[in-house]
């Protein structure tokens, strides 16, 4: 048995505390990673709040983890003692029903996630199945890679699986977490970059990040001013909004794609979409393949999230910097 010192959540919306949990003898296809980095995402304060109804306690949120390859079982591939990994929000899943064989593990239907019923990477420890254990590429920066397995692959994975053309006009509603990553890769992609913000102190910020334009979200003229422009959005808010104010920006054809885990209903006019051909969708993170290649893109583009830096023994204080909006615009612990 194996001592993992962690930091827990003992109830719903608790703060976290030192934790201690045994992990069994490692089996024939499992990795162990020695935590250097964790990232904190929104997805952690939602399951220590247990915003989603599946949280199980004591929890130990972490889902973003770079670190070192310390252990293996005898059936791994393509992993070696030593080596830098990521892993995010899926641990493991089946490798044999349908989804899982088409290259689409992200979207099978029994896939292990890293902070649902098990523990994460607030911890110095964390072990996952060596197929979602990604080695990371050289030249990567390991103190700003965390976040690129939760909200980098979450805002890259509607980028390839809608289709978007270097010449696309795009826009992204919400530049937090996940939207800032979502208009640098979309700069690098060679898209026009619209960004959709309600805070004009962000204006400066989103233009250094990439964008082309600001718009307030909140401007009804604003947004009449590029009405039927836009080829494709990427909606990364939470919350709801008036989602045909949105719809009306698309040109004909264009497609609102939600990646934001809004909890009310959406409400989406048919006629908005049919009038246009527009369409509405949505996807959660990203395949095995499609990670490492987004990997491959950040490296050869320069891309990383920007990041705040904090100790793990500092997590309540980072959490509460999370939770207080307080965050630009991805938050990193340092084991």
């Amino acid at each position: 048995m194996i001592k993992v010192n962690a930091y827990a959540a003992n109830e719903a919306g608790g703060t976290l505390e030192k934790f201690q949990y045994e992990l069994p003898k490692i089996d024939s296809e499992h990795v162990d990673i020695k935590v250097l980095y964790c990232g904190i995402c929104h997805s952690d304060l939602s399951m220590i709040n247990n915003e989603w109804g599946m949280s199980q306690f004591p929890l130990v949120p972490g889902h973003e983890i770079v670190g070192e390859v310390v252990a293996m079982g005898s059936e791994v591939k393509n992993l070696k003692i030593g080596d830098k990994v990521g892993m995010g929000w899926y641990s493991a899943s089946c490798m044999q029903c349908n989804q899982c064989l088409d290259g689409k593990q992200h979207l099978c239907g029994t896939a292990e996630s890293t902070i649902v019923g098990r523990h994460g990477g607030f911890a110095d420890r964390v072990r996952g199945h060596w197929s979602w254990v990604t080695p990371l590429p050289k030249g990567l920066d390991i103190a700003k890679a965390g976040p690129l397995f939760c909200g980098g692959i979450t805002v890259f994975n509607p980028i390839v699986l809608s289709g978007v053309q270097p010449t696309d006009k795009v826009g992204v509603i919400g530049i937090g977490g996940l939207g800032h990553m979502a208009i640098k890769f979309l700069k690098a992609w060679g898209c026009e970059v619209t960004a959709f913000s309600s805070n004009p102190n962000k204006k400066d910020s989103i233009l250094k990040m990439g964008a082309h334009h600001v718009v307030d979200s909140t401007n009804p003229e604003d947004l009449d001013s590029i009405a039927g422009t836009l080829d494709f959005i990427l909606n990364t808010t939470n919350v709801t909004l008036d989602w045909n104010s949105f719809l009306t920006t698309l040109a004909p054809q264009g497609k609102l794609h939600t990646v934001g885990a809004v909890l009310e209903p959406m409400a989406i006019p048919a006629f908005s979409m049919i009038m246009g051909e527009k369409s509405v969708g949505g996807s959660p993170l990203g395949s095995i393949a499609l990670t490492r290649k987004m990997l491959e893109f950040c490296v050869r583009h320069n891309i990383y999230p920007t990041v705040e830096e904090f100790k793990m023994d500092d997590v309540n204080k980072a959490m509460k910097h999370l939770e207080d909006g307080k965050a630009r615009f991805r938050i990193v612990l340092k084991a």
